[in-house]
This record gives C-alpha cells, sequence and structure tokens, in this order.
C-alpha cells in the first residue's frame, strides 16, 4: 500500500517533489510532525511500543540516526524509509508522505469523492444495530461509542493491557485477525496498520461487501491505492497551523490538544 501511494505521489507532483525538502520534523510523544519547504505539513502517530531500541542512548539512536539533520533533507531521500526496518525512520517517512498529499490538495483541490469536514465517522459508516464491527486497534473514541451504541465488536490489539476492564470482553488477539474479519460487517482500522505494513492482508480477510474505514491522523487522503483495495472510508487531517502543531507536539500534545483548531479533522467516502 505505501509503496502504491508513493508512485502515485511521484507521479502526480514529479517535477516539484524532485526539488523539495524538509523545512522541520518533531517526533513528539504521540505524534510525528513534518513541515515541507512549501509549508505543507503532515502527521503520523509515532509508535512508542514498537521502539524496543528506546533502552539507552547507544542503541536508542540507531532509531532516528539524522536527528540533528533533518532540516533541508530532500523528501525524496525521507520517503525511501517507507518501508525501512526501524519503526521511527518509517514514522518520519508516513509523515512526509502526508504533507505531500496536502501539497496535492492545495494544488488540486479537494478529490473527486464525497467530502466531510470534521462530522461523526459513525454517521458516514451508517451503522445498523445488528451490524457485527471489528476494530483494529484499541481507538478509545471508538471502543467508547461502541459500547455506548451497545453494537456487537470485537477488537483486535496487540497489546491488550491498553483496553479497559469493560473493553475486554471484546478482546480478540491480533493473531486471531484472520478469523474474525470475515465474519464483520463493518471493519475500522487505524493508521497503524499502515505504519507496521499489515493493512494489505488485513483488508484480504475482508469480506465482500463490507464497509471498510481507516482512520486516524497517520492516514493518507489520497483515495486511489485506497479504492483498488476495497477501502470504503478515509478520515484524516489536514494540518491549520503548521508551526503552531509543530511546537505543541514538542510538549508531548496529542490529539486532544489540536484537533479542530489547529488541525482539521476531514472524512472521504469512497464508495
Amino acid at each position: 500500500m505505501l509503496n502504491d501511494l508513493r508512485a502515485e505521489l511521484e507521479f502526480q507532483l514529479q517535477d516539484e517533489l524532485r526539488h523539495l525538502r524538509l523545512q522541520s520534523a518533531v517526533v513528539g510523544i504521540f505524534f510525528t510532525g513534518v513541515q515541507l519547504e512549501n509549508g505543507a505539513a503532515g502527521l503520523c502517530a509515532t509508535p512508542i511500543k514498537s521502539i524496543p531500541e528506546a533502552v539507552c542512548c547507544p542503541s536508542s539512536a540507531k532509531a532516528l540516526p539524522f536527528a540533528g539533520k533533518l532540516k533541508g533533507k530532500p523528501i525524496r531521500s525521507v520517503l525511501h524509509d517507507l518501508d525501512h526496518p526501524a519503526a521511527l525512520r518509517r514514522t518520519l517517512a508516513l509523515a512526509t508522505l502526508n504533507a505531500l498529499v496536502e501539497t496535492l490538495w492545495r494544488r488540486n483541490g479537494v478529490p473527486s469523492c464525497e467530502y466531510r469536514e470534521a462530522g461523526d465517522i459513525f454517521s458516514e459508516l451508517d451503522l445498523q444495530p445488528a451490524d457485527r464491527v471489528v476494530v483494529i486497534g484499541a481507538f478509545a473514541p471508538y471502543l467508547r461509542e461502541l459500547r455506548r451504541r451497545e453494537q456487537d465488536f470485537r477488537v483486535l490489539e496487540k497489546y491488550p493491557s491498553t483496553l479497559k476492564p469493560g473493553e475486554l470482553r471484546h478482546y480478540v488477539p491480533a493473531d486471531d485477525a484472520y478469523r474474525v474479519i470475515p465474519w464483520a460487517d463493518v471493519v475500522i482500522a487505524t493508521g497503524t496498520t499502515l505504519l507496521d505494513g499489515s493493512l494489505d492482508q488485513l483488508l484480504s480477510w475482508t469480506r465482500p461487501g463490507s464497509r471498510v474505514a481507516l482512520v486516524g491522523p497517520s492516514v493518507p487522503l489520497l483515495p486511489g491505492p485506497f479504492i483498488k483495495r476495497g477501502v470504503t472510508l478515509l478520515g484524516g487531517v489536514r494540518i491549520r497551523q503548521p508551526q503552531a502543531l509543530l511546537e505543541l507536539l514538542t510538549e508531548g500534545a496529542s490529539g486532544y490538544h489540536f484537533f479542530d483548531d489547529l488541525a482539521q479533522r476531514v472524512t472521504l467516502r469512497l464508495a
């Protein structure tokens, strides 16, 4: 998926991409953000739990060896890290890819599909009481809403300790994804599945006719490659005030600190 997204951006941006460089980058506790020299910015969730190197200075330096040298780095070079084994390098590359998507939006306008600013992801999914839902990743607001609706749902999660007591009865180990995803009428995945490379396999297990939503600040709002794989809804963000947001990330900000003021939530209906 990431290779297809990169290829589409390289095709559409061409000469512009050849000259673009990083202006600034922040690897925050919860989110990593970048701004390009053209002013466009992008985000990606920081995968703290998947960084085993973060135990001491000599070993953790391997996680992001370019620290202090990122400003002015060519964008093409950053994108090479989309499939790098080091999680932080992939994270920085995905945030950069999202900034390129913003570059494309600024140039071409809204993609030719149904577009919403803010709104409720659940209203876009048109959930029915009888729908069976699988959530991939313990995304607390969605789990809370599904419990409020008394929806029949399962949550696939690598780290069950992140779930609250009332959510544990819905828990399914991540290794059982192949079994539970075909059961679902609706699949909601977070952008982390892009970062860890699991999204394509997860999508291959969805049942024909099921609704599939990919949501979160890490999600590239570039419809083409997702439509080809049966994704029906994309939920991501567009950054309104890049410099203010990056400054917040240096202070450990989470989404609650910047949504709606500094970053606008956006939904694209693909089918």
